[in-house]
């Protein structure tokens, strides 16, 4: 199932909280959210945020739930790539724009605080 929600990163040069709002896709307890920035030949600066600092927040309509974040690689990509071209097809057109890969970030409900 697709989503509507807004990422709140710790941008890895301020320090300060990035909003960003994007699709993310159910699976199992986790989210999943995809680098794709349309398909453009860099990454959108929320990833290196995560990959900077994996800590961060969802916020689906008024539930807002502390995640971390992990990028998807190997089989699991594969099939989360899967999963998130059935749920918004136009993955796989943007794919196709651009020679990068991109990132898949799982998004795992985070139980202990920062």
């Amino acid at each position: 199932m697709r989503r509507q929600v807004k990422l709140t990163t710790t941008g890895r040069r301020s320090g300060e909280p990035r909003e960003v709002t994007l699709y993310a896709f159910e699976d199992a307890d986790r989210l999943v959210v995809v680098g794709s920035l349309g398909g453009a030949m860099n990454d959108p600066v929320w990833a290196a945020n995560l990959r900077a600092d994996p800590v961060a927040s969802v916020r689906i309509g008024k539930e807002i739930r502390a995640v971390v974040s992990s990028e998807a690689d190997g089989p699991e990509r594969d099939r989360l790539w899967e999963l998130v071209c059935e749920g918004f097809p136009m993955y796989a057109t943007f794919q196709r724009r651009t020679k990068r890969v991109i990132p898949l970030f799982v998004l795992t409900p985070r139980t202990t605080a920062r």
